[in-house]
């Protein structure tokens, strides 16, 4: 299990002595809830130091940052995630999306106000959890040809056509296409259902992310204990166990918990 990009992550204590807060644009690596300060030397983006900013009873971990945009770029990403890395050493972060920039400190302090209910209740929501991936795809060279041979409704349609010409027409490619895109639906929410059953006991909560090709058969975000990476572990294993070798499974992590805070800033 890697961390994304290869982040290097500091050793440092999560608690310091103060940074000064700097003046200008500042860019949000994530919310936390509040307590002592804490600060990372020359850890953030573009090597600045990050520190937080607190309001009420919930922080905002931010650096200070020259430009008014940042590009994604491995170095930036890195950085990102670094910071995310050290401060699930001993929290559970609200991890803001790669890109979110204030106009000042005070502009900062402004959003925790008015986020301080919402911060407060997502914090609680993940409070002594990580998420995990899980990733499932079909390991087998055509997947169309796959599906032609375990389902014979497909099948019993292309040898249908094959049979009375060798060429299809621009509308039978469309109803195979259709039909082999049901089909495929299909068992993905079948296996998906499956698996989730299997890891149940051990995962809080699941998100179903959108797949990537036709080859993925899901790309599960779960939500876990901090301790538990051990039960996740076996747990996919022993999903894994239920399907044959036209599978391939991929977990990683620990991450924060990015698919599971669902905030609407205002600002």
């Amino acid at each position: 299990m890697k961390d994304p990009d290869g982040a290097a992550v500091s050793d440092s204590p999560a608690n310091q002595p103060a940074v000064p807060v700097a003046h200008g644009r500042h860019y949000l690596y994530a919310v936390v809830a509040g307590g002592e300060p804490r600060s990372y030397r020359s850890l953030g983006i573009e090597g600045n130091d990050v520190y937080t900013i607190t309001e009420g009873r919930v922080a905002a971990v931010v650096s200070g940052l020259a430009g008014s945009k940042i590009r994604p770029q491995r170095a930036n990403l890195a950085a990102h995630q670094a910071v995310l890395k050290c401060l699930m050493a001993d929290t559970t972060p609200l991890p803001m999306a790669f890109g979110t920039i204030a106009a000042s400190p005070e502009a900062i302090r402004k959003i925790l106000v008015r986020n301080q209910h919402a911060f407060r209740e997502q914090l609680q929501r993940v409070a002594g959890k990580v998420e995990m991936g899980l990733r499932v795809a079909w390991d087998v060279p055509n997947i169309f040809e796959y599906f032609v041979n375990t389902h014979a409704e497909l099948r019993l349609a292309r040898d249908r056509l094959v049979g009375v010409r060798h060429e299809f027409t621009q509308e039978e490619k469309i109803e195979l296409g259709r039909m082999f895109d049901r089909l495929l639906n299909e068992d993905r929410a079948d296996h998906t259902r499956k698996v989730e059953q299997v890891l149940t006991p051990v995962c809080v909560e699941f998100k179903a992310n959108q797949c990537r090709n036709e080859r993925e058969v899901m790309n599960l975000a779960c939500l876990v204990g901090r301790d538990a990476h051990e039960e996740f572990s076996a747990g996919v294993f022993a999903a894994a166990k239920l399907f044959d070798n036209n599978f391939s499974f991929d977990y990683s992590g620990p991450w924060a918990p990015h698919n599971f805070v669902e905030l609407d800033l205002e600002q």
